[in-house]
């Protein structure tokens, strides 16, 4: 949307919604089949006088208020909507069943188990999955070991694996089975040796090895763990060249074959243990084998025989395989090769990877630590999903923990016993290209048990049964009448199937398009099909154009404060049709006087007329919006105090004219101003004050009643003004006078004191600077005089 449009949009007061339009309207629907496959909120409409003339069969598909505001009843709108029901809900499993042992079949983990949803386009359906994990479930453990050099001191731990194995998982269940298989390696080079010497014995000459192989299946699923030790206990290391294994090879075979192995629909486990890495598709072109894996059971004798001509599996081949078999995968494996087991276990689906000390002591303790984290989560996953269908989760785990999207699927930390839920969304985008039903099944990661889900698209109206093919309405049989329209016959087109294609555009039929002769077709506001206008859709849905040449539309009508039709009307042809009350061109005219009411109940004021809710004045001294305000008349109280003095008292101005000029109202008398009528008494009532020639205050109220007349109510008892007491002006005077000399004196004994005290300290100040200095008198004379001897020793004599 450029900035022209978005600001043509704000001035409409229109949504960005409308101008885009809507699914239903863009889709362009030609049937009713067509119009709920372009969204959920689309309908048809079946009525056959729906559309206007000009208006073009996809009219009838819009919104479903859309409709109805076209005139469409809801009853003669069609608008299916989808439908789950389930079709196989057994309870789930509570326990044990009085006691008695219950076999694999007979154990319930998840419901529903079958459903079938009935999808509309665009609508989603939604239906609750439980799951509760059940107690005493059985468990197949498959076993499959590395049987290369650097595992010979593992196989003599392993040997005594299936009796301790055993005990330890009857504490989980009563129902376990164990079996045992081995890999080493392609048998080719350059991933063995083949000279004859070391295919017999690969290992050095002190050391008895038994002669490489790829896979074999040692022991199938058995219950008896003795039987696993006392095979186990027989089995040889073998050798091959480099350090990756053919541990893939062997991972593929137990999944493919599960007769061979004896897998049950029970809880699966495959423990593979090794302390290498792994070969995947495409090393096998070292030894020339470029066949990829087939993914098929090739166990003669309980042999793999097809390693030399196969390549090894990839990982997405092994995790297809896996999760089709319903198999949870335990790798335990060295230290030294953690980190690349964990990275192959976030690729696989339900897997665990445990540290195998370097001897395989701790085998046992590892398979149930990691049996148990893989039980505690369920994950749920669905099979491909036929195109244009989506699938979405919400869990509702534990302790109230909810979780959507990929997180959706899952809920960790369930222990037997505990139950969780699965909100499952289906939904689907238009209809597949067969039109068949479809099936998809969802189940939890690791576990046999499914729910069985059978999709029926809706693609069709329930009027599409009732349709009357080669029916005269569609021009002679050109067409089926179908939902209240035509749907033509292939070559045939038109609102009722009138034209051919080979006539769509002749200058014959274009001439029945043009109005009044002119030049336009259909006014440039449509298309002229087999003769007939058809009107162009609008960008706003809300919008459009009609009549036998497009002339005319609902959105060119005069407009009032940005409204079509001021909001008071609608818009047929280009002219507002106004509702009840509203008249004009933009129905912005209120016919409606309630507006205009004075507070004398009076329109206007009796002063004005009433025009579209508005007052115009008529007296022009009056104004506002009820002509009440009279800026040059005197108030209502002034007016008429002649009058009522005169009628009250008998005095005033008119007391001799009063009979003659002051009869226009009636005048009731009160003794005291407070017997007077109050406003809750008489809404529209003045309450005057007034004085007389005596300075006496006299009260009045005046108020005009709902029949014209004026009413005067008027108090007998007068407030005069009382003489002045001149006692007390006198000795208010004199104290007066008193106080303010008195004020004087203090002030200016304050500003004497104030003066003294700043001379005083300009003295001592001067005092303090002061400096005198000693000189002698000019006409002091010294008593003593001074004689000296001139012969006697140089001293002097004094005198």
């Amino acid at each position: 949307m450029d900035v022209r449009l978005l600001l043509i949009s704000l001035l409409l007061g229109l949504s960005r919604a409308q101008l885009d339009g809507n699914e239903c309207t863009k889709a362009s629907a030609q049937s009713c089949g067509e119009c709920i496959q372009a969204g959920e909120k689309c309908g048809w409409c079946i009525d056959k006088d729906f559309l206007k003339q000009g208006e073009q069969k996809s009219t009838r598909c819009d919104e479903i208020e859309a409709l109805i505001k076209k005139g469409c009843s809801e009853a003669s709108i069609e608008n299916p909507r989808g439908t789950v029901s389930v079709n196989k809900n057994q309870s789930l499993t509570d326990r044990t069943k009085d006691g008695v042992k219950l076999k694999p079949d007979q154990i319930t983990q998840i419901q529903p188990q079958k459903l079938t949803l009935n999808l509309r386009s665009g609508e989603a359906q939604t239906f609750n999955l439980i799951f509760k994990r059940a107690e005493d479930y059985p468990i197949d453990l498959y076993y499959l070991m590395d049987l290369s050099y650097s595992m010979k001191d593992d196989l003599e731990n392993v040997k005594n694996l299936g009796t301790d194995l055993m005990a330890e998982m009857q504490k989980i269940t009563s129902d376990f089975r164990i079996g045992f298989g081995s890999f080493v390696e392609k048998t080719v080079m350059p991933y063995i040796s083949t000279t004859p010497a070391k295919l017999l014995n690969p290992c050095t000459s002190d050391q008895n090895c038994t002669s490489p192989f790829s896979y074999k299946n040692v022991l199938s699923l058995t219950s008896q763990g003795s039987q696993f030790n006392n095979l186990v206990s027989k089995q040889q290391i073998s050798g091959n060249l480099d350090s990756p294994e053919g541990g893939f090879d062997a991972i593929m075979q137990v999944a493919v074959c599960p007769n061979q192995i004896g897998w049950r629909n029970v809880t699966r486990l495959l423990v593979f243990s090794t302390d290498a890495g792994f070969h995947f598709a495409g090393d096998g072109k070292l030894g020339g084998i470029v066949l990829p894996n087939d993914g098929k059971c090739h166990l003669q004798d309980n042999m793999y025989t097809m390693s030399h001509y196969y390549d090894y599996p990839s990982i997405a081949h092994l995790v297809q395989k896996l999760s089709e078999n319903n198999i949870q995968t335990i790798f335990a494996v060295t230290e030294e090769f953690q980190p690349v087991y964990q990275e192959l276990k976030n690729l696989i689906p339900k897997s665990a990877v445990g540290t195998l000390s370097s001897d395989s002591g701790n085998v046992i303790k590892l398979i149930i630590d990691a049996y148990n984290s893989l039980s505690s989560e369920i994950i749920l996953e669905n099979s491909r999903l036929p195109e244009g269908v989506s699938i979405s989760y919400i869990s509702h785990c534990k302790n109230g923990v909810s979780d959507k999207g990929e997180n959706g699927r899952k809920c960790s930390n369930i222990s037997i016993g505990d139950q969780v839920m699965f909100e499952v969304a289906i939904m689907a985008k238009g209809c597949p290209s067969n039109g068949k039903s479809e099936t998809i099944k969802i189940k939890p990661q690791g576990f046999t048990e499914e729910v069985e889900i059978v999709l029926n698209f809706i693609c069709e109206c329930a009027c599409h049964k009732e349709g009357i093919p080669n029916s005269p309405v569609c021009h002679f049989g050109n067409g089926t009448l179908e939902c209240g329209a035509c749907r033509c016959n292939e070559g045939r087109i038109g609102r009722v199937c009138e034209c051919s294609k080979d006539e769509v555009r002749t200058d014959d039929l274009d001439a029945n398009c043009r109005m009044d002769n002119g030049t336009d077709i259909c006014n440039n506001n449509g298309d002229c099909v087999c003769g007939a206008c058809e009107c162009k859709k609008r960008d706003n849905p809300e919008e459009r154009y009609s009549g036998k040449f497009c002339e005319c539309d609902n959105f060119n009508c005069d407009r009032s404060n940005n409204k079509l039709c001021g909001g008071h009307g609608r818009c047929e042809c280009r002219k507002c049709i106004c509702e009840a009350n509203y008249t004009g061109s933009a129905c912005d005219c209120s016919l409606d006087t309630s507006t205009c009411l004075a507070s004398n109940k009076q329109i206007c004021n009796g002063r004005g007329t009433c025009e579209c809710g508005t007052c115009k004045c008529t007296d022009l001294k009056f104004q506002g919006p009820t002509c009440e305000i009279c800026p040059t008349c005197p108030g209502v109280c002034t007016e008429h105090k002649d009058c009522v003095q005169c009628q009250a008292f008998g005095t005033g101005e008119k007391k001799d004219t009063c009979k003659e000029q002051c009869n226009k109202f009636i005048l009731v008398k009160k003794k005291k101003k407070e017997e007077l009528p109050q406003p809750n008494d008489q809404p529209y009532i003045n309450h005057c004050k007034e004085r007389d020639a005596n300075d006496c205050w006299f009260f009045f109220t005046y108020a005009t009643k709902n029949d014209s007349t004026v009413e005067v109510h008027v108090a007998e008892e007068l407030e005069c003004p009382s003489g002045p007491d001149i006692i007390p002006i006198v000795a208010g005077v004199v104290a007066g006078i008193v106080l303010i000399g008195l004020a004087l004196l203090l002030i200016w004994k304050l500003l004497m004191i104030i003066h003294d005290r700043r001379e005083f300290a300009k003295f001592e100040k001067e005092k303090m600077n002061a400096r005198w200095d000693a000189q002698q008198n000019p006409i002091y004379k010294s008593p003593i005089n001074k004689f000296q001897n001139p012969s006697y020793g140089n001293n002097g004599i004094t005198l």
